[in-house]
């Protein structure tokens, strides 16, 4: 089935059959399919009612940019896709290998209407976070992509049409990012599809006759210079220093947390416990602290034990010295979210819910009605019984807001008990009805 020759009807239509009724086979396209199985199975939201998170602020996402291997290669697109994504309202976008959006440029109207729905720089657009959408399921797969209308995933994507086509480092093979065209009817077409693969393959010729020396930072940490570990509220690390950023893949930004977190460094088996339940074997750690090793340099990693030889500042401790002085609105204004979400390491397990612990307890504790209002107004919060039942009991009597707030608190006990399948299913059809 072609995407450019299925109606956006037909889409939305079969897109409502797939989340409504649970082992429908969709009319749709086979690599479309598999990724609404992958997004119900990591729980994306159909409805478009959570929108992908903004995880870069702009200072940080400037330093990042900086020494991002495609930060050459952005003239490029502009020189390509740039004009006419301009001149016919559509925008382009390059995305690192997380999915996070690093630069979004075209059409002022259509990059201000993608902000609406957080397509914009410093959002996070992996399938796993933002549903089905060209650049994130382009990463999946590790292909050029298009996806258009009643594809996305999330509904709130629905008047959109994308085509994305990852960059590949041309002496590993290794991918780098990906880029992408989004807009209206025109960006579901074939050529639309063979813009994005060109500039891709042209960003390619570019990195393969000017290498890219800036992907890791083993020169910078002689210098004096303070290291700072960003953990909380992304899935990748962030290691900052001498004012170079450089992002972490998922199981290296576990092995630097476990190290950052153990002063005095640790075996090789015990570092194997903290990163996973099952038997990692010898082999497999040592290649894996080699290859950190390339990209951190032997100026700030070292052997025998397995230890970090600077001191490196997390934004973990500075949480938990806020919450240990008392100082819980401090702490919850700088919490961007849970430390590294999808990771299943031990270490990493056991710190993000002694975190959240504290945070919310203090939270819950203070009895502050504002504070209580930004924890449930946050994606980890939002959905916290006990915090709504604290900030009915925290507003005055009489208040519409306390009746609201004990209502919503109400409204989740009784939700609690019935299967969450259900509920969105119900959510869909009354949406449908109305």
């Amino acid at each position: 089935m072609d995407a450019s020759t299925t109606s956006a009807k037909a889409l939305r239509a079969a897109h409502e059959r797939f989340v409504t009724v649970p082992g429908t086979v969709s009319p749709v396209r086979d690599l479309v399919a598999a990724s609404w199985r992958r997004c119900r199975l990591h729980g994306v939201r159909p409805d478009g009612s959570q929108l992908p998170p903004l995880h870069i602020a702009s200072l940080e996402l400037a330093a990042y940019r900086r020494t991002h291997p495609l930060a050459t290669v952005v003239p490029l697109f502009r020189e390509l896709l740039g004009a006419g994504a301009a001149d016919d309202g559509h925008i382009f976008a390059v995305a690192d290998t997380d999915g996070t959006l690093l630069w979004v440029e075209g059409d002022s109207a259509t990059v201000e209407r993608g902000e609406r729905m957080h397509f914009a720089e410093g959002a996070v657009w992996s399938e796993t976070r933002a549903g089905t959408n060209a650049p994130g399921t382009a990463l999946e797969l590790g292909r050029p992509v298009q996806i258009v209308t009643g594809e996305h995933f999330s509904s709130a994507a629905h008047a959109w049409s994308c085509a994305a086509a990852p960059i590949r480092d041309p002496a590993t093979g290794r991918v780098l990012g990906v880029v992408d065209l989004s807009g209206g009817g025109t960006i579901a077409t074939p050529p639309a599809l063979a813009a994005v693969r060109g500039a891709a393959l042209a960003a390619e010729a570019h990195l393969a006759r000017t290498p890219n020396t800036s992907v890791g930072m083993p020169d910078l940490v002689g210098r004096g210079d303070d290291v700072r570990l960003h953990v909380l509220g992304r899935d990748s690390a962030l290691l900052e220093c001498g004012g170079r950023v450089l992002r972490l893949s998922p199981r290296h930004s576990e092995i630097v947390l476990a190290l950052a977190l153990a002063a005095h460094g640790m075996t090789g088996d015990r570092l194997a416990l903290e990163l996973s339940d099952r038997e990692v074997p010898p082999s497999t750690l040592r290649a894996e602290m080699t290859r950190l090793r390339t990209v951190l340099g032997p100026a700030l990693l070292g052997s025998r034990p397995y230890a970090l030889l600077r001191p490196v500042r997390t934004d973990l401790g500075e949480i938990s010295d806020l919450l240990a002085e008392g100082r819980v609105a401090q702490a919850l204004a700088h919490y961007p979210g849970p430390l590294l979400p999808r990771s299943d390491a031990p270490v990493v397990v056991e710190q993000r819910r002694c975190l959240e612990q504290q945070l919310r307890g203090a939270v819950l504790g203070s009895g502050d009605p504002a504070l209580l209002r930004r924890w449930i107004a946050a994606d980890w919060g939002n959905d916290d019984i006990s915090a709504w039942s604290a900030l009915a009991h925290a507003l005055p009597c009489g208040s519409p807001q306390r009746a609201a707030a004990a209502a919503r608190a109400h409204a989740l006990d009784v939700d609690s008990a019935v299967p969450p399948q259900v509920v969105r299913h119900a959510a869909v059809l009354q949406r449908s009805r109305s």
